[in-house]
């Protein structure tokens, strides 16, 4: 690893507004993990361009903030992990990665998972990091259980999503469980 933002596959970025094309395939695909369909209309490319600049002309970091996951092989767009819901005094906060069809069982979002866990953990001093997940969607619980995430609780029917109430999956790790087998970043 380079530097804290670049695993052996991918490293995290901050949007540039000509990632606009990125975020509508992701957008399209998002929801293959049940061949569900769009849940919310059809966006115009206009409204992605404008969603991106204005994403792209942010501050980095805040209370929330999204980052994208690109390819280190071919430098290209593979998706993004958000970081929201920051609670600095009780030092946890929510995250998720998303990553396009063609892109996903590749270790991409595990690896951008790691970088973005070892940044909130080691610079921004983040004790918990929590994430929910659909009850159906089988592999990201299992990635999130492989990354050392513990199943903390079930809110039942809690979620409108593609036709139907949804179960979601609470789960978390803390600083601590991550560090137990992860290395921490060093100035060699």
């Amino acid at each position: 690893m380079s530097d804290i933002w670049t695993g052996e596959k991918v490293r995290l970025r901050g949007v540039e507004r000509d990632d606009w094309e990125g975020f509508r395939d992701l957008a399209r695909n998002i929801l293959d993990v049940r061949n569900a369909g769009l849940v919310e209309p059809p966006r115009s490319a206009e409204s992605f361009r404008s969603w991106t600049a204005e994403r792209a002309g942010r501050p980095p970091g805040g209370a929330a903030f999204r980052l994208v996951v690109e390819v280190l092989a071919d430098r290209s767009f593979a998706g993004s992990v958000p970081v929201g819901e920051t609670d600095v005094r009780a030092g946890r906060f929510k995250t998720g990665v998303e990553i396009i069809s063609d892109r996903r069982r590749m270790g991409y979002a595990a690896e951008a998972t790691e970088l973005l866990l070892t940044y909130m953990f080691a610079e921004q001093r983040y004790n918990k990091c929590e994430v929910e997940v659909y009850a159906f969607n089988d592999a990201s619980l299992a990635l999130y259980r492989r990354l050392g995430f513990a199943e903390e609780g079930r809110l039942r029917q809690h979620e409108f999503f593609a036709g139907g109430h949804q179960d979601v999956v609470l789960l978390g790790i803390t600083a601590a469980e991550h560090w137990a087998t992860h290395q921490r970043p060093s100035l060699r």
